[in-house]
């Protein structure tokens, strides 16, 4: 499948539009403390267990928002947007989401 944070795909296209297709992906803060206490690779500002983290969360999300346009029959995702947020429910322990939305569409 196809996916681009662009709304055409060049040389092809679009006959069909199948609507929205979202994924999600959220986990706990304490995950990241647990990588953190562990961590040896901070330098310089950067933690690779928290990039980790958040390539995979990013990787569920977007695979998740591929299996929707699939069942919907859709062979691209178009204008797909990614975004992270921070959750937290009455200023107690957090949670991050990371979520992937875009246009499933069928070309040819």
């Amino acid at each position: 499948m196809i996916t681009s944070t662009t709304n055409t795909i060049e040389g092809r296209e679009i006959v069909e539009y199948l609507g929205i297709v979202t994924g999600e992906a959220i986990l706990g803060t304490n995950i990241f403390r647990d990588l953190f206490a562990g961590i040896r690779d901070i330098v310089g500002g950067r933690s690779g267990a928290y990039e980790k983290a958040l390539r995979e969360a990013r990787g569920i999300a977007l695979r998740d928002m591929q299996d929707e346009a699939a069942r919907l029959g859709a062979n691209a995702v178009i204008g797909i947007d990614l975004d992270y947020e921070n959750i937290s429910a009455g200023g107690k322990s957090s949670m991050l989401m990371v979520s992937a939305s875009g246009t499933a569409v069928v070309f040819r």
